[in-house]
């Protein structure tokens, strides 16, 4: 009593709980979820009103309680919002009439639930009929647009978790208004998902759908190709024999002069395969495809999704939906003669005359199954880009609603979170000036520089020529290092790495149920995590790892998989291995904390009965990719699960600014594909450095600063283009900083902003200025990049640890081949992040042994400092990932005392 009388505190009392219990409800639980930070905010709580904590139990007690009485709260509000029809129909979601009308857990029910929450198939007409299907069936529902307009998306998402992860019967134990406000709750994100599905299935089809009759015209015209060498010459030949004997006869004429008659005809099959013939063979094949089997997704697919554009250009794409909407039920072979169909902006001048027939007294008339086809390829190349986008949809949704509302109000307040000036003429002078200073410094270096020339090349262009770098040997330390490693630990199980981690650092405190209440103690709790975990990250899969020595059935880890295991609670587990290992850096052994990271792609191969999977051009084969952040000493800090077209650009950005570890990122290695010139513009209003390594360098130009002056930087004139267009990139400066401030909040994903930013969107004003903007900072960063050899060392020494990171994979995700054997995509991504924190964990178990042996006195000055610069904890010719499933709480691995 005197020691709170003196700090001035007092204990709690049954007033104080319930008002706590009270503040928890209305100001945290509404915002926040996790147990552990509604624990931390109740102490914080406390020390804000000088009252002695409860006792933790308490404590627990009264974060259940805030947490109780907020769902009552929200689920009556929800649920005095849905008219009778509605909760009907959601009602009708868990609950199917039997054979003497009852209601029950019949097949049916169970089976309508679960044929919604399954993902699309492969791209084709059957699927886009099958998420035509299961949208119109959550669309009858009819839920109030705004039903969850002022609960925030943490909230909805736990909601929404829920319903995932429970069974019709167990739905239909919550009282009405908690069952309602469920599936209210997951009816309206999955309709988002099912339109977002639906679009991306309809985008793939077309794209199938014009590549499958490409290669038919192709093979097709393959046996007449033939390519004639020397037409100018034989032109001249005619031209020549018809001038000498203009009356002659073309058999005796023209024909000796080009060497015969079959010449001419190959000249006619030539052109027949590379003119106007082939563009027409291409039509027709598309036009039988469309009209046999396609067509049929037209009439379903318009009166499903509602297309729309802010952009008046694209109104005539609009206009043509519209229009095929009307004659949806015709069987008219061409329109009305009266009917306005727009042509110009949806089909391509060159192909208009494919589309256009004329009736029997020659008047115009416009083909409907060619306008259908030429419409729907309008429609992919607007929707991708997002200039088209679709009511109701999420990643496909309006791109203003993209950007951040509050950007007038508060725009000084951004700029200043950007660091950038407020003002473009600033912003201007010093990219100006910036520029010029590096062409002035390559300009004047070049001429001495041994491993930078500029050649010509055979069609007459200059071109750079660089030097590969020197290899360097492996250091003789390092091997010794590794043997010893081998020597003390050796064969240690990639399962008990884990587990040490968990031992030390607790990461599956991350994970807590999905549901309502959790019933396992943590201990058996902590065990089935574990060997989950494993079981994803090797994709050994829960079935094998139920036959290990640790008495847990396979339903036991089926169970855990399914209530416990989800994206949030894996990042955040990742997120606290990184921040562990870098708090357990010794700075004399692996250097100051760092601030680069390197990123790349991984190809996996995968199942194709989904949308993600696709065929790689490079690596051949279906599959997806996974793309790694990690920094110079291998601790990966974000992974993403990505198809193999999407924009390896939009990932970069994605994992600098979303990657929730500890480290600041300023620098970011990335080979040709991980760049571009809205990469380089976007990086620079972000904060950070895109440090590329540029496979294409012999075709990379520089850009003049200003213009007037043609006789400056002499010694690159043979690579110098024309000057920036500084007045549009003053133009936009606001938009694109509006952009770059969407992209650090995450109002949208990145994939979805950057759609903007495509080659079908040239006439885009903000991505011309953007594009402009990265031209200068390439070019800033070429000159650099052409300079110094430590740059580009430091750049190939960075994308090398993403290498070795790559070839881990393998030694880790070993199971089915390596491949992703689900055509789930959230099952997908469940295993990407199992093998992420799998693989982390050997990186800070190695950290510790290093530190360990070189903690040693015979070790303490055996690595010179080029030997510790090479140091690497991503080491694993110790390790055994293989072998019987042991899992054994109570040891240790032997590392140092506290695992005594």
């Amino acid at each position: 009593m005197q020691i709170r009388t003196s700090l001035g505190f007092r204990a709690a009392t049954v007033e104080d709980a319930d008002t706590l219990a009270k503040w928890l409800a209305n100001e945290v639980v509404p915002h926040e979820r996790a147990t552990e930070r509604l624990r931390t905010a109740v102490y914080a709580r406390c020390r804000v009103l000088r009252l002695e904590p409860p006792t933790p139990e308490r404590i627990t007690r009264l974060v259940r309680s805030a947490i109780a009485n907020h769902e009552r709260r929200v689920s009556q509000a929800v649920h005095g919002r849905l008219s009778p029809e509605s909760l009907a129909a959601l009602e009708g979601l868990v609950n199917a009439a039997n054979a003497d009308g009852a209601t029950g857990d019949s097949e049916s029910a169970r089976a309508a639930l679960v044929e919604l929450k399954t993902d699309p198939g492969p791209a084709g007409l059957e699927s886009v009929l099958d998420e035509i299907a299961k949208l119109r069936h959550l669309r009858a529902i009819q839920l109030p647009p705004d039903l969850f307009a002022e609960v925030p998306p943490k909230v909805r998402q736990a909601y929404r978790q829920r319903v995932q992860v429970e069974e019709p019967y167990e739905l239909r134990r919550h009282p009405a208004p908690v069952r309602s406000t469920l599936l209210a709750a997951w009816a309206t994100g999955r309709s988002a998902e099912l339109t977002d599905n639906l679009v991306e299935t309809l985008v793939q089809t077309i794209e199938r759908m014009d590549t499958t009759a490409q290669h038919r015209v192709e093979q097709e015209l393959l046996a007449d190709f033939r390519r004639v060498m020397g037409k100018t010459g034989l032109l001249f030949r005619v031209a020549e024999a018809s001038v000498e004997r203009p009356d002659g006869i073309v058999r005796d004429v023209v024909f000796p002069a080009v060497g015969g008659e079959h010449v001419l005809h190959e000249l006619v099959k030539e052109y027949k395969a590379t003119g106007p013939g082939y563009r027409r063979k291409l039509h027709l094949a598309m036009r039988r495809s469309f009209q046999a089997h396609y067509r049929r997704l037209l009439p379903p697919l318009l009166d499903t999704l509602e297309f729309r554009s802010n952009n008046d250009a694209h109104q005539p794409v609009i206009q043509a939906v519209e229009l095929l909407k009307r004659y949806a039920t015709s069987k008219a072979r061409t329109f009305a003669a009266d009917e306005v169909v727009p042509l110009r902006g949806v089909v391509r001048p060159g192909w208009r005359e494919l589309v256009i027939e004329h009736d029997k007294k020659g008047r115009p008339r416009v083909n409907r199954i060619s306008y259908e086809l030429h419409v729907l390829q309008a429609v992919r190349e607007r929707v991708r880009c997002k200039e088209v986008w679709v009511s109701g949809a999420d990643r496909y949704r309006n791109p203003d609603d993209d950007l951040p509302t509050d950007f007038a109000t508060r725009r000084e307040a951004y700029y200043q979170e950007l660091g950038q000036p407020l003002h473009a003429d600033a912003f201007i002078a010093s990219m100006q000036h910036e520029m010029a200073d590096a062409l002035a410094m390559l300009d004047r270096e070049l001429p001495s520089n041994p491993d930078v020339r500029l050649v010509m090349r055979s069609n007459g262009k200059s071109a750079i020529r660089l030097s590969p770098l020197t290899p360097l040997s492996e250091r003789p330390n390092l091997i010794r290092l590794k043997l010893e490693l081998g020597r003390r630990w050796p064969d240690t199980s990639l399962l008990d790495m884990l587990k040490e981690v968990d031992l030390r650092i607790h990461f599956t405190e991350q994970f807590a149920t999905a549901g309502a209440r959790e019933h396992l103690d943590r201990l058996t709790l902590r065990k089935r995590l574990l060997l989950c975990l494993y079981a994803l990250g090797t994709n050994t899969g829960l079935k094998r790892m139920s036959g290990g020595e640790h008495s847990q059935s396979y339903k036991d880890l089926l169970y855990v998989h399914r209530r416990f295991l989800h994206r949030d609670a894996l990042r955040n587990a990742i997120a606290q291995v990184a921040n562990a290992i870098f708090q357990a850096r010794l700075t004399h052994i692996w250097g100051d904390a760092t601030t680069a990271c390197a990123s790349d792609s991984k190809k996996f191969g995968a199942w194709d009965q989904n949308l993600l999977t696709e065929w790689h051009a490079r690596y051949r084969g279906p599959g997806i990719m996974i793309y790694w952040h990690l920094d110079k000493k291998a601790c990966c800090i974000y992974s993403q699960l990505k198809s193999c077209s999407s924009s390896e650009v939009a990932a970069m950005i994605e994992g600098v600014l979303r990657h929730c570890t500890e480290m600041s990122v300023d620098r970011n290695y990335v080979d040709s594909h991980g760049q571009s010139a809205v990469a380089f513009a976007f990086t620079k209003l972000l904060g950070f450095e895109l440090l590329p390594r540029l496979k294409a360098i012999h075709a990379q130009k520089v850009y003049r600063p200003e213009t007037g002056q043609p006789d400056a930087y002499p010694n690159l004139h043979p690579i110098l283009t024309r000057p920036i267009n500084w007045a549009l990139i003053r133009e936009q400066y606001d938009q694109m900083v509006k952009y770059a401030t969407a992209l650090r909040l995450g109002t949208a994903e990145t994939e979805a902003i950057l759609r903007r930013c495509t080659r079908n969107n040239l006439q885009h004003p903000t991505y011309r200025a953007l594009t402009e903007l990265g031209k200068v900072v390439r070019t800033v960063f070429l000159c650099r990049y052409l300079s110094s050899e430590a740059l580009r060392r430091e750049i190939h020494e960075g994308l090398q640890v993403v290498e070795n990171w790559n070839s881990a994979n393998g030694f880790i995700h070993y199971g089915k081949s390596g491949e992703f054997a689900s055509k789930r995509r959230e099952d997908q991504e469940l295993s990407m992040l199992s093998l992420h924190l799998l693989q982390i964990s050997p990186v800070y178990i190695n950290t510790l042994m290093i530190q360990r042996v070189l903690g040693e006195d015979h070790w303490a000055n055996a690595l010179s400092p080029e030997d510790l610069r090479a140091l690497s904890p991503l080491l694993y010719s110790h390790v055994n990932p293989y072998g019987v499933f042991n899992l054994d709480l109570s040891t240790r691995l032997p590392i140092d005392d506290a695992a005594a």
